[in-house]
């Protein structure tokens, strides 16, 4: 597969984006490392899938006389409809009916027919086989199938190009395709460079497989990575992974949101879950990059604008900037006021105050206030809740 590899880079490089490494000098530095992250989420369709998809109609044309057909509910859902419209080609995406509106119309706007099926991914798989057979038309599977893992490989190609020396590669796993891929092209060139799969906790289908020498089906695959979120991976990405991939981490829903966080604030990029678990893995200190040159594969940045507050939130409560404490005063004029008075002078922001008078478990005569706090920290939140236990007040934080 390593020539075909270098085939599908000749073959769609004059349709996709090529962005260069980006040289992180703030992850390098607070990890004493040399990173660099290969940004695919500023790919066209917003994610590395374009690659495989395209390189899959571009060899074979001649299968695609009556149009393609996919099942997504995400990024390959977009890559094929784009793809399929580069190349005037008829496209039908099957995505679940509970696919969010946004991504519907972000596939739709690419000119393709989308036909809404199931309550999965799985259902949407089983229907779109069925309508390729009805209506003869070319299924393109997202991951388990040659032409798309070497579409995705061209991703090392074009790293290994630049950046001749490099001690490991993080990839991010759902399907395998793309871990697939670049480690094949990868290995070939350059042996002792380790390639090292990251999946989410609550998706860790290769992990799972690799610790069991089998292809494993997980019963749940529920994360913020949605983009990752598969519970069976491919047997012939499995197969590859088995001889190329150097290790397979896993990464929690928390560890993923304070990585989105961080990308946000520190390098200005906005990643998906799955594009994130790379920055994750490093953060949370599960791979080693001191003194290491490492590369990090963002393989997208198609996050939904309507979790993007959530996900935020939740590695602001992960890393204490955001708290929610509980604190019993006495129902009079004054006490309300002698405990933001408190948080004031301890420089916390007040974002929001709820009274709850009507409680079975206070004393008559009080009230049960909650404050949702911006702060520094844990040390901070601890502070806050020491001074007004100090001060008299009964305050605790919340969750």
């Amino acid at each position: 597969m390593y020539r075909e590899i270098i085939k599908a880079h000749e073959r769609i490089k004059s349709f996709i984006k090529n962005i260069p490494l980006y040289y992180s000098n703030i992850f390098s530095e607070l990890k004493e490392g040399d990173i660099y992250l290969k940004l695919e989420n500023l790919q066209r369709t917003g994610s590395f899938k374009i690659r495989g998809a395209l390189n899959c109609m571009l060899k074979n044309r001649e299968k695609c006389v009556n149009g393609v057909i996919a099942a997504s509910a995400g990024n390959h859902a977009q890559g094929v409809a784009f793809g399929a419209k580069l190349l005037n080609i008829p496209a039908t995406i099957v995505m679940p009916e509970i696919t969010p509106l946004i991504k519907v119309l972000n596939t739709s706007k690419y000119g393709a027919k989308v036909v809404l099926h199931g309550k999965s991914y799985d259902d949407a798989y089983n229907k779109a086989v069925e309508l390729s057979k009805k209506e003869n038309l070319f299924l393109i599977h997202p991951f388990e199938d040659e032409d798309v893992i070497a579409g995705q490989g061209t991703i090392g190609y074009e790293i290994l190009n630049e950046l001749s020396e490099i001690d490991q590669i993080l990839v991010p796993i759902g399907g395998g395709g793309l871990i697939s891929g670049i480690a094949t092209y990868v290995k070939h060139v350059s042996p002792n460079t380790k390639i090292i799969g990251i999946q989410a906790d609550n998706a860790a289908g290769m992990y799972y497989s690799h610790m069991r020498k089998k292809v494993v089906t997980l019963s749940s695959s529920a994360t913020i990575a949605e983009g990752i979120a598969v519970k069976r991976v491919g047997d012939m990405t499995f197969e590859i992974c088995e001889s190329h991939v150097d290790d397979v981490i896993t990464v929690s829903d928390d560890e993923i949101a304070y990585a989105i966080l961080q990308l946000i604030e520190q390098s200005k990029l906005v990643v998906e879950g799955a594009g994130a678990v790379g920055i994750a893995a490093i953060l949370s200190n599960k791979v080693n990059v001191k003194n290491k040159t490492t590369v990090v594969i963002i393989s997208g940045g198609n996050i939904d604008v309507n979790l993007i507050s959530r996900i935020i939130n939740k590695g602001m409560v992960t890393t204490g900037r955001y708290c929610q404490i509980t604190v019993n005063v006495k129902d009079a004029p004054g006490s309300l006021s002698a405990v933001t008075g408190i948080i004031a002078s301890l420089q916390a922001n007040i974002l929001d105050i709820k009274h709850h008078r009507f409680d079975a478990n206070l004393p008559v005569n009080y009230t049960k206030v909650i404050f949702d706090l911006e702060t520094k920290g844990f040390d901070h939140i601890e502070k806050i809740i020491s001074e007004l236990n100090r001060a008299g007040f009964e305050a605790r934080a919340n969750g």
